[in-house]
């Protein structure tokens, strides 16, 4: 009777630990000057999106070799598949309106937490 109600004990403790969700993981951050090269596309169109700007800034640094003082070279970004998710990222992660609005002013220096979560990676913009 023990070792039934032990085995017993030990499955119903195996199903409740396999349904705790795993915690989120931060894969990198980095830091970013957003200056005027960043508030304009390869056609020289302004962006209006602050995901835009994200993969503009990103693609300034790791392809076309253009930084300011303050651009952190980040690894997760240096994939242009990576950068082409910017905007499913942003959508799935978090930016205050007014840091939102300070970013695609531009001349303002930005962190970014890159996360993988249990729905897929996303990104954190905070304005510093």
């Amino acid at each position: 009777m023990r070792t039934g109600f032990f085995a017993a004990a030990v499955a119903v403790g195996l199903a409740v630990s396999s349904g705790v969700a795993k915690a989120d993981e931060l894969i990198e951050s980095y830091g970013a000057y957003i200056g005027q090269d960043d508030l304009y596309n390869s056609s020289n169109e302004r962006l209006t999106q602050p995901w835009q700007v994200i993969r503009q800034d990103r693609a300034n640094v790791h392809r076309f070799g253009v930084r300011q003082p303050g651009d952190d070279v980040d690894g997760f970004f240096a994939s242009a598949r990576n950068r082409e998710l910017a905007e499913r990222m942003l959508r799935s992660g978090r930016i205050e309106g007014a840091a939102a609005r300070r970013l695609l002013g531009g001349d303002v220096r930005i962190q970014v937490e890159i996360w993988r979560g249990a729905g897929g990676d996303y990104i954190n913009i905070s304005v510093d």
